[in-house]
């Protein structure tokens, strides 16, 4: 098994739109490529979208596959894991996609001002331990990073099986006033009216999401979009 784990981190490497940049390329500055990833990496003007803790890089695949006209980047720590979608890319000739391999803590280093018109949280960790209001993907902290780099415009999609994820970032949107497209606790709930809204929620489903619904757990997603009022968090809770 580690064998497979150093020669898939070592491949992910070496293909041409995989990015692993050095701490000190990002930490208390802007990445070299921060504002130029359609100019330099892309080379066009279409959209871009974001996946953050992509893991294999499914969603992201799936999502470039099915969408030629918009550019995806993933972003994860795991090298070996987005080897996955790196090769599948790789395989299918793919020029709208790019990986990076770094912390999401400093994500706002990465893109500037409108340059991502969309973000995808696929399955992130709940963090339903201490200090979980800190390293949750959809708190105020990472919003409010989103917010420096999204287009006005631009929206963010949460899709997760943890309930107490779910109501936690409900609970946070409504406090706050922000603007929810799409709520269900039920993606898949037959005739759901959601899913016509947004067949992209539904149509990919990631390893571990299917682990998910083998074990009879509900699939919960959520679509809102940003605005640059100050967010504060819900008051504390079982959240």
């Amino acid at each position: 098994m580690a064998k497979h784990k150093i020669k898939h981190f070592s491949e992910f490497g070496s293909f041409d739109f995989t990015f692993e940049p050095d701490f000190k390329e990002f930490f208390q500055a802007d990445y070299h490529l921060k504002g130029k990833w359609n100019e330099q990496v892309f080379k066009n003007n279409n959209p871009i979208v974001l996946e953050l803790g992509c893991g294999k890089g499914e969603y992201a695949t799936n999502l470039a596959l099915q969408n030629p006209n918009k550019n995806f980047i993933g972003i994860d720590i795991k090298g070996n894991r987005m080897w996955k979608g790196a090769s599948i890319a790789f395989e299918k000739k793919l020029s709208n996609i790019a990986f990076i391999r770094t912390q999401i803590e400093f994500v706002d280093s990465f893109f500037s001002k409108n340059e991502i018109e969309e973000i995808w949280i696929t399955f992130p960790d709940p963090q339903l331990k201490k200090c979980r209001n800190k390293k949750r993907l959809t708190s105020t902290l990472f919003l409010k990073k989103y917010i420096k780099f999204l287009t006005p415009e631009g929206f963010i999609n949460l899709k997760t099986d943890n309930t107490v994820l779910y109501d936690y970032t409900l609970e946070l949107l409504n406090k706050n006033g922000l603007k929810i497209n799409i709520s269900t606790n039920d993606l898949y709930k037959e005739s759901n009216p959601d899913l016509i809204k947004l067949s992209e929620a539904s149509s990919i489903k990631t390893y571990y999401e299917k682990k998910y619904l083998e074990k009879g757990e509900k699939i919960k997603f959520i679509q809102f979009k940003l605005s640059n009022k100050n967010i504060e968090e819900p008051e504390p809770s079982e959240y």
